[in-house]
């Protein structure tokens, strides 16, 4: 089955148990040749790009890619210095599989990283289109800059059609008024926060230089001749505000990330008002473990003693965050741990939006799924309106959260957290915890092998729980943690190169229908989990019988503690 976003409806998410089902033949899996014709043929001249090579003084660059592939970060190369307007492209989600087939979009699709992504033939398509788009459009290359430089904050460009022919192309500007409509003042800010809250340093939005953007919400920019991490968000102002008083308000800690550096302030359209559309950190620039941890197994730097620091201090890091803020950390996966200069773990990401299901402690997913079900559209309408009474019951404000609007939500906007208790919370984390730590010591990105939503410069050999190199005395410490863990959808269905195939079932068993029909039973299966799951915890926390830490798993200071003996045991 090909890897689209429309796979995401029918597999990935549990909105899989309510998709229809096809008929055999009805969905395409790109690899079909036996209604191969000379229409369809690759060897028809018409189908192919006439080139991928790029034009002669390239005007632009692709830093990487989200949205599954339909969005990508394009940085204009002739102007200078690049404020961070971030005007991403983005193509439509349906197309054909001979196109999909020619611009490499199953690839793209999972390929994050620029240094990938730029030897796929979308991005090529894409900078060839702008460039010819540029030179067509705007008068001279000035003009275009002048434009850019005017535009709103976070303004699309969209690509109303996708063609193997460049020139057929149509190129359209959404500029994002309602995001700077969105964006608040430091006044108006501070009138929220109270005095408790002191702000970091002002700087304008165009004396920040974009060296290269690294993830959807993240650039390394440039500020003065220093390098630092720009954080800003293009869809929508409400997590960046809420991880900027977060920051602003955590204790000081060795492994927490500092407290913003700047707050960026754009004037908007509107109003003529100057509001922050980001804010500035330190720049770590050894990375996350997301890519350390597996180069430093294979050239053999990955000893026990950094394994221990490294979970050690990963692990007081978030019994800080516990003992002085009493605030819930939801994000805790290798992305969000970089290493400093002197090897030592930071966490980063405190938008609280939290992780997915190959990370998430599964009573978080019962609720999880529940509201993706409950906010998908194109579910039937008796459907969603069980599951919003299910959602309400859980979270009774879910709406007013739900709302683009900053309103200053005390718990964050992550409804499948904050309807927890602090213990259920600390419960969650530490079967989160229990999966970095699985990580950390089989030197592996991440916990999932062939991950469907993205792929790695160096794929993991290994899915947990299974155990290669991690000391025995420690596989019972990560088994506890992880207490009342199931089976992951990667059990069934997983990523073969750039499709979906069903796991260890022969050639002949796998057609596009198999892989749905496998995922809707999956679904059907945990949506039943889920709601059997929050309907005993409704019930005995009614009665007064409900234990909040239902899995039994240790609390962040057993963890610790636990740690800390047996690298006093194992590294002497």
């Amino acid at each position: 089955m090909d890897l689209t976003p429309k796979a995401i409806q029918e597999v990935v998410h549990p909105t899989a148990a309510f998709s229809p089902e096809h008929e055999d033949g009805a969905l395409d899996s790109g690899h079909d040749q036996a209604q191969l014709t000379w229409a369809n043929s690759l060897l028809n001249p018409c189908n192919r790009i006439d080139s991928l090579d790029y034009p002669k003084d390239v005007l632009w660059r692709i830093d990487g890619c989200a949205g599954l592939g339909t969005q990508y970060y394009a940085i204009p190369l002739f102007i200078a210095p690049i404020p961070p307007i971030r005007m991403d492209v983005f193509i439509p989600e349906n197309q054909p599989p001979l196109l999909r087939h020619q611009l490499d979009l199953n690839l793209a699709f999972h390929t994050k990283d620029s240094e990938r992504l730029s030897r796929l033939a979308i991005t090529r398509h894409i900078i060839r289109t702008l460039h010819l788009w540029v030179a067509t459009e705007f008068e001279d290359i000035e003009s275009f800059a002048d434009f850019y430089r005017k535009t709103p904050f976070g303004t699309r460009l969209v690509f109303e059609n996708l063609s193997l022919d460049i020139r057929q192309i149509q190129v359209k500007i959404g500029p994002n008024h309602y995001l700077e409509r969105q964006l608040l003042s430091v006044p108006q800010l501070a009138a929220i926060w109270g005095q408790e809250i002191t702000f970091p340093e002002e700087v304008d939005f165009f004396d920040v230089d974009v060296v290269k953007v690294l993830h959807d919400s993240v650039c390394l920019a440039r500020i003065k001749g220093q390098l630092y991490i720009f954080k800003a968000l293009t869809s929508g102002a409400k997590y960046l505000y809420h991880e900027l008083k977060i920051l602003s308000t955590i204790p000081p800690h060795s492994n927490v990330i500092p407290r913003p550096v700047h707050v960026v302030k754009k004037t908007c359209h509107f109003g003529a008002k100057k509001a922050v559309a980001g804010f500035t950190t330190v720049y770590q620039p050894k990375g996350s473990l997301r890519d350390i941890l597996p180069q430093a197994r294979i050239h053999d730097q990955l000893h026990a003693a950094k394994q221990f620091k490294w979970s050690i201090q990963l692990t007081t890091a978030i019994k800080h965050l516990r003992d002085t803020t009493g605030t819930y950390y939801p994000d805790l996966r290798l992305d969000n741990v970089v290493l400093s200069a002197n090897d030592d773990i930071i966490m980063v990401d405190f938008e609280q939006r939290g992780v997915w299901c190959e990370f998430a402690a599964p009573e978080v997913n019962s609720v999880e799924y529940v509201r993706l079900v409950a906010v998908e559209e194109r579910i039937a309408e008796d459907v969603r309106e069980k599951y919003l009474d299910i959602l309400s019951e859980l979270v009774p404000n879910y709406a007013r959260l739900e709302n683009d609007q900053y309103t200053n939500p005390e718990d964050g906007y992550n409804l499948s957290w904050v309807c927890l208790s602090p213990i259920e919370q600390e419960a969650a984390e530490v079967y989160m915890l229990g999966r970095v730590l699985w990580c950390i010591f089989e030197g592996v990105s991440g916990p999932q092998k062939a991950a469907i939503w993205q792929s790695y410069r160096l794929e993991s050999d290994l899915e947990f729980p299974e155990y290669q190199r991690t000391p025995p005395e420690l596989r019972d410490l990560i088994d506890r943690c992880t207490r009342g863990r199931r089976e992951t959808l990667s059990r069934m269905v997983q990523r073969q190169g750039s499709i979906l195939v069903l796991r260890n079932r022969p050639a002949a068993e796998q057609t596009p229908e198999g892989v749905q029909a496998a995922a809707r039973a999956f679904w059907e299966d945990e949506l039943q989990v889920a709601e059997d799951f929050i309907a005993l915890r409704s019930r005995q926390k009614a009665d007064g019988t409900w234990k909040d830490n239902y899995y039994n798993r240790p609390t962040v200071r057993e963890v610790l503690a636990e740690l800390e003996r047996l690298r006093e045991k194992l590294c002497c």
